[in-house]
């Protein structure tokens, strides 16, 4: 049985092991908070069709319900300030901001909602949801791995997840660019999503 809740078609056996491992994932199931201190909620993009450029957010808040026998009812959310965009070079960042890009002053937040998630065997799991940016809001579908689970120094108990994503900046309106002369553009529309998630489970 899985973190996000979907038995798998492995047939069951009447051994001990897999009904501990089943009642060890289960036993995560209940309401969660994303710890932003040891999260990381980033992106990858290309610039000058050469090299990747990355990047990462650092103010967000953000909630997990997992759910251990019914995957329609393990939920996600994330809320995201837009202004704490960081590439590590200040007047990148700086434009980033701007019309050109994500208009900060306008549009503060990305939030992401989840509408669907589900098993695909083993550690690997899919969450479905509406990103919300810009005034846009469509479907993103992102791939997780469930890195384990822990009880830290301070007594939280705390899960781990990986999670991939891409996505078109463009159908979020994000169509600022710029031609090389030697053919293609600064920035590519294919933006790379990536994220280390560490959460606490509620008291």
């Amino acid at each position: 049985m899985g973190i996000f809740g979907r038995k798998d078609s492995t047939p069951e056996t009447t051994t001990d092991a897999p009904a501990a491992a089943d009642a060890g994932l289960a036993s995560l199931t209940g309401d969660w908070t994303i710890d932003p201190a040891h999260t990381t909620v980033g992106f990858v993009a290309r610039h000058a069709m050469v090299t990747n450029v990355r990047g990462r957010f650092t103010d967000f808040t953000g909630t997990l319900h997992l759910d251990g026998a019914d995957p329609s009812r393990s939920t996600a959310t994330l809320d995201v300030r837009m202004d704490s965009i960081d590439t590590g070079n200040p007047d990148r960042d700086g434009h980033l901001k701007t019309a050109d890009f994500f208009r900060t002053d306008e549009f503060p937040t990305m939030t992401f909602r989840s509408t669907k998630a589900e098993s695909l065997g083993g550690d690997d799991y899919r969450i479905t949801g509406d990103l919300s940016l810009l005034g846009v809001t469509k479907p993103v579908t992102i791939d997780l791995e469930f890195n384990g689970a822990a009880k830290d120094p301070f007594g939280n108990d705390r899960a781990g997840f990986e999670g991939k994503a891409e996505i078109l900046r463009s159908e979020w309106g994000l169509t600022w660019n710029a031609a090389l002369e030697t053919g293609g553009v600064v920035v590519s529309d294919k933006i790379k999503l990536q994220f280390d998630v560490s959460a606490i489970r509620n008291a």
